[in-house]
């Protein structure tokens, strides 16, 4: 089996954890590549050790059979949009702070081993589709496996927003913006934003107002089949943006239409340690 190690340079300084974790995969008889997960600014001064030879994501991925991440949770994302297209499982190791989505920590690469006789389970993830629909036609479109979030941007204003479900009005209300989050996101923006903690493995639809200015504005619960519309409240002067699992921010109009449905495209996730999601949840945000 190939594996395809992504670490994230300023993460893993050096890239130490990559190379140490391409150690025990080779050892166990695994092929393996080391790539960046994006392009590195050649002004950077990032500590990228002589002889290591890296190779290009998009391309050692069309052979391989597993995508193992170094970071947080955000270079997770980022690479996985690549492994999705391809239907390759992601494993990630975490090096950043909290990272919800990694299955291993730092002193777990020994676990890796087991990657390469393909003793592993993958647990597939829900994924939204993501579009905005300006006069009838869209004009962006995104996947997203976090979450898609409204905001007002640096500007100290507040949105009126309208939140829709299947077109009949869910919400309205004033405030920073709005959360729509996969279960595997509700543990992201959305829980920071007071929404729920559900099951990365459900089926749901989360809705988490953002700083809202109203007593009925709360978050929401939907079934996987609805179709999620968010929008500019008619009449507003006002834009907004949207991001994408965290990415680079789209502005929406007044009179556009954002819309998150279930995806066909799901995220595999591969699972090494046996840990529960509570497990999990215990470790990374302390018990009560």
């Amino acid at each position: 089996m190939k594996i395809v190690l992504s670490p994230n340079p300023y993460r893993d300084r050096g890239l130490r954890a990559a190379q140490a974790a391409q150690r025990i995969l080779e050892n166990a008889g695994a092929r393996t590549a080391i790539c960046l997960p994006f392009d590195v600014d050649p002004g950077s001064r990032l500590d990228l050790p002589v002889g290591v030879e890296l190779g290009d994501l998009a391309q050692e991925l069309s052979d391989a059979g597993v995508l193992v991440c170094f970071g947080g949770d955000g270079t997770i994302l980022h690479a996985a949009h690549e492994a999705n297209a391809r239907g390759i499982p992601v494993l990630g190791v975490n090096l950043g702070s909290i990272g919800f989505m990694a299955e291993l920590e730092h002193g777990e690469l020994s676990l890796l081993a087991r990657l390469a006789s393909g003793r592993f389970g993958i647990e597939r993830r829900m994924m939204l589709d993501v579009g905005v629909r300006r006069e009838g036609r869209f004009i962006f479109s995104e996947h997203a496996l976090n979450d898609a979030v409204v905001t007002k941007g640096a500007v100290a204003r507040v949105l009126d927003l309208e939140v829709t479900g299947d077109r009949v009005t869910i919400s309205s209300f004033s405030g920073d913006g709005l959360v729509v989050s996969t279960p595997t996101g509700s543990t992201a923006y959305s829980m920071a934003a007071g929404g729920p903690i559900v099951e990365p493995t459900a089926a749901n639809i989360i809705i988490a107002p953002i700083c809202a200015h109203s007593f009925h504005a709360k978050p929401f619960v939907l079934d996987a089949g609805r179709s999620v519309g968010v929008r500019l409240t008619p009449g507003s002067k006002k834009t907004a943006f949207l991001s994408v699992d965290g990415g680079k921010a789209f502005r929406v109009m007044a009179g556009d239409w954002v819309e998150c449905r279930r995806s066909r495209q799901t995220t595999q996730m591969v699972k090494l340690t046996g840990r529960s999601f509570y497990e999990r949840i215990n470790q990374k945000l302390g018990k009560v």
